[in-house]
């Protein structure tokens, strides 16, 4: 079985497959830093779905918190008697990657955009709902070429909360009304209606520079992937573990060759 890992700055995602088929997933804050605190935690989510470390064969991580990549490994290594595949811009990951400078482009990004073009096709956007919105693009013959990069929802919540002395912070859901009744409504309206007209013009202008003639389709992944899916009139896939796809098609690759 293989056990997969995406470490990002706010949440960690983790799964299990078996072959193709995914066994199990959590997606977890990532406030964890030492080996065996990763390394208990791993243990104890395999255990509420009745499976053993001696199970887990394989592994591979995308993160994009670096000080976290060596206790992850160590964690996998001493707990489940592995090797992790660390995923970065230098991995063969079967995707031509025509960013200008591609060591900057985050793991993550890399891996839903793999994951988007083999299970959506392409050309294709992947807008993954994160501690940023990141909109990141499959050319039509298949290429990653880049994207956009915006605030997150919970960013902008924690921004105004902390950079103003009466506003609160409020919960991530969907208001009633575009006109809020009271300042919690007020803020969650401006930031999930306002995130999601982000989304539809982004694409409206990636559609444009592309010169597509027909909708370039567009996938939602990420914790409010289900959410922005309701408001944004763009999206037409909701896959909230993307990325844990695209992790088990790196593994698989890399894991062949010779």
């Amino acid at each position: 079985m293989l056990l997969v890992m995406d470490v990002g700055n706010t949440t960690t995602v983790v799964g299990v497959f078996d072959g193709e088929k995914k066994l199990a997933h959590w997606r977890l804050s990532s406030t964890l830093h030492t080996s065996d605190e990763f390394g208990v935690y791993l243990l104890t989510l395999l255990g509420t779905k009745g499976l053993s470390p001696k199970q887990i064969d394989g592994a591979v991580l995308s993160s994009v918190v670096p000080f976290l990549d060596g206790p992850v490994c160590e964690a996998i290594r001493t707990f489940f008697e592995v090797e992790c595949l660390r995923v970065n811009a230098s991995t063969d990951i079967g995707m031509e990657i025509r960013y200008a400078a591609p060591l900057e482009v985050g793991a993550d990004r890399l891996v839903n955009a793999l994951g988007g073009r083999e299970k959506y096709g392409s050309p294709l956007i992947v807008a993954d709902y994160g501690t940023a919105i990141t909109l990141d693009v499959v050319s039509p013959d298949g290429a990653y070429l880049g994207g956009v990069i915006a605030p997150g929802i919970h960013s902008g919540i924690a921004a105004l909360f902390g950079k103003t002395a009466k506003l609160p912070q409020v919960g991530v859901e969907l208001p009633p009304f575009v006109i809020g009744r009271n300042t919690n409504e007020s803020i969650q309206s401006g930031v999930l209606f306002g995130n999601a007209g982000l989304t539809d013009r982004l694409v409206e202008m990636i559609q444009a520079e592309l010169k597509l003639e027909k909708k370039i389709s567009v996938v939602a992944t990420g914790g409010h992937a289900d959410l922005m899916a309701r408001i944004a009139r763009c999206i037409d896939h909701v896959d909230p573990w993307l990325t844990l796809d695209g992790l088990r098609l790196i593994h698989g690759r890399n894991s062949k060759s010779p």
